[in-house]
């Protein structure tokens, strides 16, 4: 893997990016939905973008998600743990691109998977969960609402993107585009 100066300077666009929508989201809608137990983060729609851009989508909501994490300090399980969730749901994304859909899917399952595990040290699962235990219902919220961005709302923005008339002048000012090899 070859890694050049457009490579940088789309991760960090990426992780710029994905830091400005958290951040617009914890002031408009407020703190806990990007941090709490349901923690619909809509910043996480660029995980499934890993399947057009890659590389720097990867490493941007990897860096993105360290520096969200870092400002909303939880704790070391969420600074160290968060990162690599993301790191791992984009980079399964990247994998799967050829089945966009799916890849959208099990890139959604590591956030809920590995967030939800430690999570629910820092909050109680929601109450509409039951008598599940702790660990258990923070692994269904965080997946479910992981399903909600990655799955939902990044496949539509992924599929949006896709289109020739919005992909092709992109490529043409230089945006590096993943193949579907």
């Amino acid at each position: 893997m070859k890694i050049d100066s457009r490579d940088l300077t789309g991760t960090a666009v990426f992780a710029a990016l994905y830091v400005v929508i958290n951040i617009v989201q914890a002031v408009t809608v407020g703190n806990p939905t990007i941090y709490g137990p349901i923690q619909l983060r809509l910043a996480d729609f660029m995980i499934a973008l890993a399947a057009l851009f890659g590389w720097p989508i990867i490493g941007g909501v990897t860096i993105g998600c360290f520096l969200t994490n870092s400002y909303y300090f939880l704790g070391a399980p969420d600074v160290i743990l968060g990162p690599i969730a993301n790191f791992v749901a984009a980079w399964l994304v990247l994998r799967l691109r050829k089945r966009r859909l799916l890849a959208c899917v099990a890139g959604a399952l590591p956030i809920g998977l590995i967030v939800g595990s430690y999570l629910w040290l820092f909050f109680p699962p929601p109450d509409v969960l039951g008598s599940l235990p702790a660990w258990a219902g923070m692994i269904l919220s965080i997946t479910a609402s992981s399903l909600i961005a990655v799955a939902v709302i990044g496949y539509l923005v992924l599929s949006m993107l896709r289109r020739p008339n919005i992909i092709t002048p992109l490529k043409a000012r230089g945006l590096k585009v993943a193949s579907e090899k």
